[in-house]
Parts: structure tokens; sequence; C-alpha cells
């Protein structure tokens, strides 16, 4: 019995070794044993509520390695939670030839690299060949990153924040030389993590130049700084798109705004407000821009109160501003909702594509400026009789459908609903509703007018001719 028990124990632990070695050698090759990063600059914009981070890659690959048809990007899982947007772009051609292709950035389905890191992937319009070198340019933005310090302050303090990052590039590739630069608003700066070598110069600190990085290094830094900027955000965003093909879109825009900075502590005075705007409420915000089609028309600004008239319009044939002010001065933790609502002439957004369907061609995001948008949506209401809308949006984002119901409809209108979280000024691009429409509909409104109004002096005609006296017997 024991030579038997030995002998199936052996077996097992063979053909466990055994399975472990095909796994292995079937596993897909780790991106660092191909593609190296000869240099890498990172630039870290602090000047604004948004973190904005730069980044420029010199990569090559291995001469001995097969074609590279993607390069993977490191974050860290905090980075992923607050991560808005992702950007690449490939420069091709040499200096005054030389052109930016943009390039495809989506999450990779590879396993998360050490310490829970997630890998984006961007993909080359033409694969990286052996011992090729090429340079990528990388831009992402980073939302609710920074962190009030103190957490609360009174009316006539400034705002400090923190923010926490690497002083070297997380990176699953070899880095032979890379080099760190964070720029903050002002000269202010509290403190910040030094990193031999570390220096700064007014309102930039640069980390490196760094030399041979371990892949997935990561070297934490933090930096206090003041920030007074407006942290507008707006929490939650809806905006109803009205179509009529008899000339006009109306255009509903709905705000739940706050600002999200330090929390205001003590009591509020509208006297020192007024009297020292230079120091009291420096890090409050009372007006805020918001970028509009050009030809608007029809422009409102209401609370639940009514109308706020403290608002001015600039508008020409290539853009409209409208400034708008809140009731009161938004400090920490403050917040206000108001609406905005507008009209444009039908011509500048409704066009038909080459295979007869009809299109609006109308942008996406918030056209506040600077400002971050936590949840996002647009309902595209489409005239009563419309069929098969299909929407086009340049990135992913929640889509479905509904049926809204205005003034003299019979079946309801289809309306395209699309939702998207952590909206910043970078999602603001063309994006298209294409549906079908036969122009019969149209008459279905003036007909169920004309219809009332014939009906309505018909029985006028028959009331008066109608003797409904009581006579005698």
């Amino acid at each position: 019995m024991a030579p038997s028990l030995s002998t199936a124990v052996s077996s097992l632990l063979l053909l466990l070794l055994l399975a472990a070695a095909i796994s292995v050698s079937s596993s897909p090759p780790m991106p660092e044993d191909s593609i190296r990063v000869i240099s890498a600059e990172k630039r870290i914009d602090l000047t604004s509520p948004i973190v904005k981070v730069f980044l420029t890659l010199k990569l090559e690959n291995d001469a001995t390695a097969p074609e590279a048809s993607q390069v993977l990007l490191a974050f860290t899982p905090t980075e992923v939670e607050h991560l808005a947007i992702v950007k690449a772009t490939r420069a091709e051609g040499k200096r005054k030839k030389k052109i930016y292709v943009p390039l495809s950035v989506k999450a990779s389905d590879l396993a998360a690299a050490p310490n829970g890191a997630r890998l984006y992937s961007i993909l080359l319009s033409t694969p990286l060949k052996p011992a090729e070198v090429t340079t990528l340019e990388v831009f992402y933005a980073l939302t609710h990153s920074l962190e009030p310090f103190p957490a609360e302050i009174t009316q006539s303090d400034p705002q400090l924040v923190y923010y926490r990052d690497s002083a070297v590039l997380l990176s699953p590739y070899h880095v032979l030389e890379q080099v760190t630069y964070i720029k903050m608003p002002s000269n202010r700066v509290e403190s910040f993590t030094r990193v031999d070598p570390t220096s700064r110069a007014g309102n930039e600190v640069k980390y490196g130049a760094y030399n041979n990085q371990l892949p997935n290094s990561y070297v934490p830094i933090l930096v206090h700084y003041e920030n007074n900027r407006p942290f507008a955000v707006v929490e939650e965003f809806v905006r109803k798109v009205e179509i009529s093909h008899w000339g006009n879109v109306q255009i509903t825009e709905q705000y739940k705004l706050k600002h999200g900075g330090a929390q205001h502590k003590g009591v509020f005075s509208r006297l020192e407000y007024q009297s020292r705007p230079s120091i009291s409420g420096v890090s409050s915000f009372k007006n805020l821009l918001a970028r509009l089609p050009p030809r608007v028309h029809s422009v409102y600004y209401r609370d639940e109160i009514g109308n706020i008239s403290s608002s001015h319009l600039r508008s020409d044939s290539h853009k409209s501003e409208l400034e708008i002010e809140p009731r009161y001065p938004l400090f920490g933790g403050w917040h206000c909702t108001f609406t905005i609502g507008y009209g444009l002439p039908l011509q500048d957004f409704l066009f038909e594509s080459d295979d007869g369907r009809r299109y609006i061609n109308l942008t996406f995001g918030c056209p506040l400026l600077d400002t971050v948008v936590d949840d996002l949506t647009i309902k595209v209401v489409l005239p009563e009789g419309s069929t098969s809308p299909q929407a086009v949006v340049p990135f992913l984002t929640e889509q479905y459908l509904e049926t809204s119901y205005s003034y003299l409809d019979v079946v309801g209108r289809t309306t395209v609903v699309l939702k998207k979280r952590n909206v910043v000024g970078e999602h603001n691009v063309p994006f298209q509703v294409y549906y079908e429409f036969n122009p019969i509909f149209m008459l279905a409104e003036p007909l169920m007018l004309i219809s009332a109004v014939f009906l309505f002096f018909v029985a006028c005609i028959a009331y008066l001719h109608m003797d409904l006296s009581i006579g005698k017997s």
C-alpha cells in the first residue's frame, strides 16, 4: 500500500508541474520583454481643479522581438477611479512634415500590474517593427484628485490642497530616462516631497532626471500648495434637446452646481465680502462662463424663485458666451440649482446623410468652462414619427430610448438618452443622432388644429339651427 500511495503522489506532482510548465510557456510574454522607454517626460498641470497630465514617450521595440501592435499605460487604482479621459497621438514624419496621428485608447484585458495598477492599451495605427523607435504624446485628465487641507476654512482664508503622485513614471516597461514637471497656479508652495534630484523654480517643481527605472517602479510624492481657482462641480446636468422640423431647436439645461473645495466654516459676511474682494472669499466664485453655440436666441436664465437678471450674453456668427451670476457667491460645500434655455436655428444643425437619413449635429459635454460634471444626461427628443434612431458618440456612453409627450402628440416622440459620468471640457466634441422621418408627419399637428376648428364651427352652426325652446302643445 505504501509504495502504491507514494507512486500516486509522485504522479500527481508530476502532472501539476507539467501543467504549470505548459501554462507558463503558453502565457503571453510580459510587455517589458520587447518594448522599452528611451525617454519619458511627464508634465502635470495643477493650475485648475482638474489635474491635466501630458506625457511624451520615446519608445523602442527590441531588435529580436516581433512587431508590437499596442503600447500599455499603467494607472494606480486611485487614478483609474478619477480618470476622466485618455487621449494619445503618434508622431509621424520628420521636422516640418511631422504630423500627429490620433490613436485609440481602451482598457486592457491583461491582468493587473503589481499593487493593483490597471493597464490601458494604446492601439498603434501601424505596428512597431523590431528595432524601430517612435514617439507618443499622451494626455489624460483626473477629477476630484486634489484634497483640500485644511478641510475647512473661513471666509478670508486661502485654499490649500494636497496632490499625490509618483516622482517616477509608473510603467510596465523599463524606463531609461525620465523627468517630471509639476506646475502650480502660484508661487505659494507650502511643501513638497524631495526625491533627489529635485528642484523648484517659481511655481514649478522638477523631479529628475532619473535613469534606469525598473518596470512598475513607484516613488510616492506629496505636494501641498495654494489653489484658489473655482472648484465648480456640476453634480447633475440634464440637457433636453427638442427638434422641430418647423425650423427651431429648443434646448433646456438643468444644473445642480456646488463648490467642491474646502468646506466653509463660520458666518458669511456680505459686508466683508464686498468691501475686501481681494482678501475675503478668494476661494469662492460668483460667476461662470458658458460657451453656447453661435446664433442663439430667446436665452433665459432662471432658478426656482424666478428669472435671474444678473447675466450677460455676447453672441455673433462664430460663438456665443453667456456670463451667469448665481444669486449668491458660492463657498466650499455650498450648492445652487438653475436652468438655462435657448433656441437655435434648425438649418445650422440638421442635415441629410448620403443614405437619405436625417441627422442632427450637436456638441457633447457641459458648456460651463473649467467645470467637472459628475453625472451628465443628454435627451434628444426627435419629431413625432421618427424611426430607427442611432447616436454616434466618439467615446463610450450609456444609451437607451424612451418616449416623450408634448402638445398635440398622439403616439409620443422617440427620445435618445445618453448618459456619462465624470465629464470634463475635453468631452465637448461633436456627436450625431441619425433617424428616419417621413415628411407626411409634419401635417399631423396642422390637420389636428384645422379639424378642431372645423368641428367647433360645425357645432356652432348646428347649435344655431337647433330649436331648443319649449313650445305649447
